[in-house]
Parts: C-alpha cells; sequence; structure tokens
C-alpha cells in the first residue's frame, strides 16, 4: 500500500467542504491521490447484500456519472459500495473510500485488490483514525458522516428499513446534502428503505441525467437564455441560480434580500415553472 499522508481538511481545496461535519478533527489520513481541487462529488451507498436490482443500478449510476468527471465516494464495504467504486475505475474515473479504522490495514480484507486498483488509478483512501486504530461498529456509523460531508449529493441506490445506510442519509439532511433514492419495488424488502427516504422527502432517481442536473452538470439548450422573472429580485435569484449558486440560504445572504420577499420570490418563479426545488432548500433552474 501507499505512504501514509496526514493532510488538514480545511488547508486542501477538495477537502474543504468538510466544514460541515461535525466533530471533524484537523487531521485526516490519506494515501493516494485526491483532487487537486474541488470537483463534483457524489456518494453512492446502499445494501451490504444487494439484489440483482441494486447492483444493476448502482453499476449504471456511479459508471455514468465518472464518465462524466463526478468523483464517486463510498466506504468500500461489501456490497454497494464495492460495486460503486468498481464501476468508477471501469469508467476511467476517480473514486475515494473512506474508512472506520486506521489505514494500517483494509478493511474488509475482501476488498483490499479493490483498494489497490483505486491508489493505482489515481483514486484515494482516507481516514479519521490514525493507523493502529482498529474498525468498530459505532465507528462505522461514526465514517458515515465523511463519505456524506465530502459528497455534493448523496445516492441511495438499495437498503432495507434496518439499514446502516439510512444513517448516510441521516447525516446528508443534517449537513445540508441532497439525498437521492432509487425507487424499488414496494414488496422488496431490500427497497423498503429507499422507498421510506422518498416518502421523507429524498429525490427520487429515475435516470442519471437526475443527478448531473442537480449538479449543474447538464447540458440544457433552453439555460442558456436566462428566464426572466416578474421582480427585480426574482431576477436577481435566477443570475444567482445560473452561476451555479443552489442554496437558497448562499442566495439570500449574497443578495442580502429581505427574508419574506425572498421567500415570496422564490415561490412565485417555482409557481410559474421558472425553477424547480431539489430538496433540502436546493434549487435549480427548470
Amino acid at each position: 500500500m501507499d505512504n501514509i499522508n496526514i493532510i488538514n481538511p480545511q488547508e486542501h481545496d477538495y477537502l474543504k467542504i468538510s466544514e460541515c461535519i461535525a466533530d471533524l478533527s484537523d487531521k485526516l489520513y490519506v494515501m493516494g491521490e485526491l483532487p487537486a481541487t474541488r470537483q463534483p462529488s457524489v456518494a453512492i451507498v446502499g445494501s451490504r447484500k444487494p439484489t440483482a436490482y441494486g447492483k444493476e443500478i448502482t453499476e449504471r449510476i456511479a459508471g455514468e456519472l465518472a464518465k462524466k468527471g463526478v468523483v464517486i465516494i463510498s466506504g468500500l464495504a461489501i456490497g454497494v459500495d464495492a460495486l460503486a467504486h468498481k464501476a468508477a475505475l471501469a469508467a476511467s474515473g476517480t473514486t475515494i473510500a473512506v474508512l472506520a479504522n486506521g489505514l494500517h490495514r483494509i478493511y474488509p480484507n475482501t476488498n483490499r485488490e479493490l483498494a489497490k486498483t483505486i491508489l493505482a488509478k489515481n483514486g484515494a483512501i482516507l481516514s479519521e483514525y490514525e493507523p493502529g486504530v482498529e474498525p468498530m461498529q459505532h465507528r462505522f456509523l461514526e465514517r458515515n458522516r465523511i463519505v456524506s460531508g465530502l459528497s455534493d449529493i448523496v445516492i441511495v441506490t438499495e437498503a432495507a428499513s434496518r439499514s446502516g445506510t439510512l444513517n448516510t442519509a441521516a447525516h446528508a439532511l443534517n449537513q445540508g446534502k441532497i439525498v437521492f433514492a432509487v425507487p424499488g419495488n414496494i414488496t422488496s424488502p431490500m427497497s423498503a428503505g429507499c422507498n421510506q427516504l422518498i416518502k421523507q422527502g429524498a429525490i427520487p432517481v429515475l435516470d442519471t441525467q437526475d443527478i448531473l442536473e442537480a449538479l449543474g452538470l447538464l447540458d440544457n439548450t433552453k439555460q442558456t437564455l436566462l428566464p426572466i422573472g416578474s421582480t427585480p429580485l426574482e431576477n436577481d435569484i435566477l443570475k444567482s441560480l445560473q452561476k451555479g449558486i443552489r442554496d437558497g440560504d448562499a442566495i439570500l445572504q449574497t443578495l442580502g434580500a429581505n427574508p419574506s420577499e425572498f421567500n415570496t420570490a422564490l415561490t412565485m418563479l417555482e409557481i410559474n415553472g421558472v425553477i424547480k426545488a431539489l430538496g433540502a432548500n436546493q434549487w435549480a433552474l427548470s
């Protein structure tokens, strides 16, 4: 395995997004090569025992996103995590694995060869735990907040109703991330977690294009001409969205608008079909 480097996340352009991660120290242990600058990044998580449907969807979404230059983040676990890493690598993309133990060992051992391939293909493996710290159940739950925190979007491709994957989704929502879930057969226990997330407000994934659009990477000629709002404030909001600012609070702060007037303008733009809600106070041009 590669040498282990110690990085302060707030001093690395790609990792600066980690400020949303609770109780994160100023040391992350890294093997391999992190992107030098911030890149669109998506966490793909799910069951350790995916069905054929879960495998197909995970591989398709991870591969198609990786081909578009999206960094794929997961936890190197057996099942959906490993499938996402492998699909990203097969698409000649970049993938990052976050471990729940020190980097002195790769866990699980069955994915040791996958870890070697990630490093050989200019990816990275990281952990908040110093070498020598062994994997324990509570550390997997702690690790999940880093998987979600380093991502712009979290996608749950398949999960049962009682799944550790849902813990990652909960961290994502607390961090203000957009959560997508793949809908499944209502009679399938392995889709119960995803269907429940959608019921609670997660965005259903119907196509990889849904993710690319939320990331602002979808080629859309309709957006080459900026839509026109009915008021100056609406136009300012549209200009912010055109610049790639999707978070409602960030737009409000940038514009310095009255919160009540701002919310009214957002509502009118949505009613008129000019913008659409992505969830978690994230917005996009329609």
